[in-house]
């Protein structure tokens, strides 16, 4: 190790465990999951603390969401944090760049450590409050229209579940479209001008530094390579995997290669853009609730659900975490 990760807590593992441990950690996005610990990151530097499992009590995910986020307009931006509560009290909160990876974190830590919850006190509270309130909203007697429709939806939902990979694909892809393509065109250009400007310092610092007789050339560079990095780290400015042209063929891609996996199945409910276990259990809901009996109306009236979701609705956490995965997909597709 060329760094070693600082502990948290009191708790601390020897330098060969610590060591051994970093080595063989699962990397996901600034933190990872070794088999004793987990590595958590600073603002700048990644991996540079270590949490003991034994000292964790709670990880979840906290989100702050742009305004746009559930309407159709500006873009749908979140910034997502991984939050490690000790069992002493204290908390870590860790910044990511994609939500995905939060997700994906989470999704290993579920499997290696049942013991450790994945929910805060207070999001535990809503999650059972939301799911008493839904309960009472399903209506007494279905129909056997309505129970064939949800076993049909079952199984379209086995089915998915076997193919996780392609659907995280597809809501990955519409996420990326849609940021990209709402991307304001001001803001674009007054990053290209700081990124010109920036550049422009540096390099007349360099060659000032080079000549010799001006004192100050020094921080023109040391100005100049900080404009630079501000620039790039808005991730406004189009580059090889941040354009319109690379999102739109990462989404088509990743519609197609939907459709091929879901060719074999007869009559699969609903399009392949549309082909997430989440968009499936808001179908199975709209059901149980007696707002329709086909798999073909339950997609309507989940569309208009996702269509009435703007900035000045309050949601639940469940929800929000539904619908940063699904709306996009509706989104990019004009909800056809």
């Amino acid at each position: 190790m060329i760094i070693a990760p600082r502990p948290l807590t009191d708790r601390t593992l020897t330098r060969g465990e610590l060591s051994d441990d970093k080595r063989k950690c699962l990397k996901i996005g600034p933190c990872g999951l070794g088999d004793k610990a987990i590595y958590l990151n600073s603002f700048y530097i990644d991996r540079i603390y270590y949490v003991p499992y034994t000292e964790v009590a709670r990880v979840f995910k906290r989100v702050a969401m742009s305004k746009g986020g559930y309407s159709g307009k500006g873009m749908f931006g979140s910034m997502p944090y991984l939050v490690v509560r000790f069992k002493n009290g204290q908390e870590k909160q860790c910044n990511f760049k994609y939500e995905d990876q939060v997700d994906a974190l989470l999704d290993v830590l579920r499997i290696q450590h049942p013991e450790i919850k994945l929910m805060s006190e207070s999001g535990e509270k809503r999650l059972a409050e939301a799911e008493a309130a839904e309960q009472a909203r399903y209506v007494k007697y279905l129909s056997e229209q309505a129970e064939a429709s949800i076993r049909e939806l079952n199984e379209a939902k086995e089915t998915l579940n076997e193919i996780p990979a392609s659907y995280t694909r597809l809501s990955h892809a519409a996420r990326q479209k849609r940021t990209i393509d709402n991307i304001n065109p001001t803001y674009r250009a007054v990053a290209l001008v700081i990124l010109l400007m920036a550049a422009a310092s540096a390099a007349f610092g360099l060659y000032a530094m080079i000549r010799g007789g001006f004192d100050h050339a020094v921080y023109f560079v040391l100005f100049g390579f900080a404009g630079v990095f501000f620039a790039m780290a808005t991730r406004v400015l189009p580059t090889g995997r941040n354009n319109r042209r690379f999102a739109q063929r990462e989404w088509d891609e990743a519609r197609s290669a939907m459709a091929n996996m879901l060719a074999g199945e007869r009559s699969f409910p609903l399009p392949a853009q549309y082909a997430h276990p989440v968009v499936i259990d808001r179908m199975i809901r709209v059901i149980r609730e007696g707002r329709a009996e086909t798999p073909q109306a339950a997609l309507e009236t989940v569309k208009a659900d996702l269509r009435a979701l703007n900035s000045d609705v309050t949601v639940s956490q469940r929800e929000y975490d539904e619908v940063v995965k699904v709306k996009p997909m509706f989104l990019v597709s004009n909800y056809k």
